[in-house]
């Protein structure tokens, strides 16, 4: 779990959050991203609304991807029986998972990039 104030002093980078988060995330964020698990689907709750928005990541197919193998890596390095479940019933899971990142940074280049539709990417997530 993180705790209050999650990713405050945040100002690039990736945190992918497999777990709960406290109150205040994403106060004084300015940078970078976060992918969060919302199984419980009050993370909006728990968010400095004022700096940080929330997006579903199911509906940007190439950030889906990123996270997907952010949690495989994850996955393979640590044996994490959470990470190998998640993966296990990713249709599932993928629907949980939401996008935190300021409002001042533009999602199109969140990965470094330009980012192309998965149909531009001929993306395939493996079931």
């Amino acid at each position: 779990m993180i705790t209050a104030n999650g990713c405050e002093y945040m100002t690039g980078g990736v945190i992918c959050i497999l777990g709960k988060t406290g109150v205040n995330f994403g106060a004084g964020m300015t940078g970078g991203f976060a992918y969060i698990l919302d199984e419980d689907r009050e993370l909006n709750r728990r968010i400095n609304s004022e700096l940080v928005e929330i997006l579903p990541v199911a509906d940007y197919p190439i950030h889906e991807e990123h996270l997907r193998g952010l949690i495989m890596e994850h996955a393979q390095l640590t044996h994490s029986a959470w990470a190998e479940e998640i993966l296990a019933d990713w249709q599932r899971f993928a629907d949980c998972f939401k996008l935190v990142k300021p409002k001042s940074s533009d999602l199109k280049t969140l990965l470094g990039h330009r980012s192309r539709s998965a149909a531009e990417l001929d993306l395939r997530i493996e079931a």
